[in-house]
């Protein structure tokens, strides 16, 4: 099986051409190209398939095999790809996927994709559509008991669930230790990705993510689009903020009018690779 591992800010994942190569049972294969001893080493699996109603379509897998509706630093990677290995040469495409059709816009240099904007589509607050269990009609700065300490939260869907949590300081907040009881918490009926945020400034946070599946990762592109719609709810920031992630900085507007996410930021290869399939 032929792949090539790409990286969002360190959110990186094996991409597998599915134009070309097929993947038989890619939750299985997602767990063994994940890990970083014994596999390639990644926080996933991403597969681009040929689509229907878009120009392509991106399936996804975390580490542990669960599948996931969307990824924000992974949909990048899909648009470098796409068009950087020359399976289109349109600088606006769309790609299908389980939280619906997203559309890229690129940042051409020297013939090859450097960044790329995303168009995360409109965030969804709703509680039982996040999902959350809450008889709320939206969960903005509401409280929420975790091993015997008690968060205010803000959820919100970017495709798939977040609830992001403001912290003083995130270089020493015990991420490791809370982080699995918020994916985990009886609350979340498909578990959930928490991010913590601490505020720097009117158009400036630091972030750190836990991401359901995998733990911890560098980055999160659908993270930072719920980040910022939460900053803007609370009334914390301005509508288009930089967020520091661990690996580098995303750009992310919630235009408000037309209630769409925009993100941008960049994607890169790391190598090419082909691995046995009796590895498999």
């Amino acid at each position: 099986m032929k792949f090539t591992k790409m990286e969002g800010l360190g959110n990186d994942y094996v991409y597998v051409n599915c134009l070309n190569e097929q993947v038989v049972n890619p939750k299985e294969v997602a767990i063994k190209v994940s890990d970083r001893h014994f596999g390639i080493g990644s926080d996933g699996l991403i597969l681009i398939k040929a689509s229907d109603v878009a120009d392509f379509c991106m399936e996804m897998y975390n580490a542990d095999g669960s599948q996931s509706e969307m990824c924000g630093n992974g949909i990048r990677c899909v648009g470098k790809y796409v068009y950087d290995y020359g399976l289109t040469d349109k600088e606006h495409i769309s790609v299908e996927t389980l939280a619906g059709i997203k559309y890229l816009d690129f940042q051409i240099e020297d013939g090859k994709v450097a960044m790329v904007t995303v168009n995360m589509g409109s965030p969804e607050l709703v509680p039982e559509k996040i999902p959350v269990r809450s008889d709320k009609d939206v969960l903005i700065c509401e409280p929420i008991l975790v091993d015997g300490k008690t968060y205010e939260m803000t959820c919100v869907s970017m495709g798939n669930p977040h609830c992001i949590v403001f912290v003083d300081n995130t270089a020493t907040f015990p991420l490791e230790e809370v982080g699995p009881k918020f994916e985990m918490h009886t609350v979340f009926p498909n578990r959930v990705n928490a991010e913590f945020i601490q505020i720097i400034d009117r158009k400036t946070v630091n972030m750190r993510v836990w991401e359901r599946g995998t733990g911890e990762t560098l980055a999160c592109g659908t993270g930072a689009c719920a980040s910022t719609v939460a900053c803007i709810l609370n009334e914390l920031t301005e509508e288009e903020i930089t967020l520091h992630l661990l690996g580098g900085d995303l750009k992310v507007r919630w235009d408000r009018d037309e209630n769409v996410v925009y993100m941008t930021g960049p994607a890169k290869v790391v190598f090419d690779g082909e691995i046995n399939d009796a590895c498999l």
